[in-house]
């Protein structure tokens, strides 16, 4: 990048809850889920807008940390950072909590970039400097000690706004994330209304769900973070986004129930993703008997009895997997590879959560990006579900949402809501040249693409 592809810090400054909330005066313990991403790093989405022609972007500044203060008081935990105690060197052990009332509160900064929007939005890969658009890079959770949990960045570009928003892990997953901006936008909205309420429609749980006897402390069995931390760095990657209309999703769905013999049993996502994983296996070239796996991100909340609210704030997430040679793979259709991955979601309800918490109480796991995913695998993340495009701070709806540095690596693929609405799906995919040049050549990849 140039120089005058550099973002410019302009200013930066910290954000507290606007009224004191009494519950934000106890500690929040981890739960096994939350714990388990300590060495991830932060989730690192955005919103990039057009300016308004009457935009003044002193006043929107001002009003977007004025609402983000109120909202504060309902996600007060963002406003804290994480704190290590009970360290105990004889059975070598340590707790770490959110301390709701620790550091100076979330991270606002403002910064400028000599772009226009077309600049970022007409290539074919997404631009580097994008990366550029959020705090936080290359930070792993265990860093929320020293660092705010959260942390908002808005870059004034030529034409456009970026608001790019790093979430701690440890705090917050996919589904509370956007529960947070929702909640966020929602304020926003309101404030511009000179409204008197400060409700939201929504309103987060903060008591961590724990299994069966166990919690709320949960100790892990390391007292360095070097037994448990490590700084993962991706290889060179390139990453573009694919967009299948909704036209195309049903499509897929229907090509696939009907290859398995089946009648709507595999969801659309189910036969998208088998289409990713069969394209980037071919794509990758790996030898027939190579074991390749297919990983779906899947939320927890429904999948307990009795079920979890969505508005649970924290992790209840995990990972469903469907497993199968190269060679078997890409030997079958579509419809038994989405079959293997319906199979797998399927699988996955309250005992089999409690069987994995149970496992992980025994034997504690720190998520690796190193170990845990290996580059034979394609792991779908985030989610179209989630309500990324009702976000829009008065200034309408955002052309597009952008990810940051964290949590990418070859074969990553995160999902979002399509753009155009009426159930469409973006992909975000990351891999290295050789095997992206190969996954665009791809000839049945290509045919469900919507150019």
């Amino acid at each position: 990048m140039t120089n005058s592809h550099t973002c410019k810090l302009i200013s930066e400054s910290f954000i507290k809850p606007k009224y004191e909330i009494e519950e934000s005066k106890q500690i929040v313990h981890l739960a096994p889920f939350d714990l388990a991403m300590i060495s991830v790093h932060y989730i690192q989405k955005g919103l990039l807008f057009t300016t308004p022609p009457t935009q003044d972007i002193q006043a929107l500044l001002q009003g977007l940390k004025d609402s983000l203060s109120i909202v504060l008081t309902h996600f007060y935990p963002l406003a804290g950072q994480l704190e290590t105690t009970q360290i105990d060197e004889d059975h070598h052990s340590s707790l770490i909590f959110i301390d709701c009332n620790k550091g100076p509160g979330a991270r606002f900064i403002y910064a400028t970039l000599d772009m226009a929007v077309s600049e970022i939005l007409s290539p074919i890969d997404v631009p580097r400097v994008v990366q550029s658009f959020f705090d936080h890079d290359r930070a792993v959770n265990h860093d929320g000690h020293v660092r705010p949990l959260l942390s908002v960045q808005v870059t004034n570009l030529l034409d456009g706004i970026f608001i790019g928003i790093s979430v701690n892990h440890v705090v917050a997953d996919g589904t509370s994330y956007w529960h947070f901006i929702n909640a966020w936008s929602e304020i926003h909205g309101l404030c511009s209304a000179k409204a008197k309420s400060i409700g939201i429609s929504r309103s987060p749980i903060h008591d961590r769900w724990f299994p069966g006897t166990y919690g709320p402390i949960i100790k892990l069995p390391f007292v360095r973070p070097e037994e448990y931390i490590s700084r993962y760095e991706a290889p060179e990657l390139r990453e573009r986004i694919f967009r299948f209309s909704s036209e195309c999703m049903a499509k897929l769905k229907a090509k696939a129930n009907a290859e398995c013999c089946c009648r709507d049993k595999v969801s659309s996502f189910q036969a998208l993703s088998a289409l990713v994983w069969r394209s980037i296996t071919r794509a990758r070239c790996l030898p027939h008997s190579q074991e390749t796996s297919c990983r779906l991100a899947i939320n927890n909340r429904r999948r307990l009895d009795p079920a979890v609210s969505e508005d649970y704030f924290g992790n209840l997430i995990q990972t469903v997997r469907g497993v199968a040679g190269a060679g078997k793979l890409l030997g079958e259709n579509l419809g038994w590879a989405a079959m293997v991955l319906h199979q797998a979601v399927a699988g996955h309800n309250d005992t089999a959560v409690h069987n994995t918490l149970k496992a992980w109480m025994q034997s504690p796991m720190i998520y690796q990006f190193g170990s845990f995913f290996d580059p034979c695998s394609v792991m779908m993340g985030s989610s179209p579900r989630f309500d990324m495009y009702g976000n829009e701070f008065g200034m309408g709806k955002a052309l597009a949402i952008l990810s940051g540095y964290g949590n990418k690596f070859d074969g990553k693929v995160s999902s979002y809501p399509g753009c155009e609405g009426g159930g469409s799906v973006d992909l975000e995919i990351c891999l290295p040249p050789s095997s992206m040049a190969a996954l665009e050549s791809d000839e049945e990849f290509m045919k469900a693409v919507t150019l």
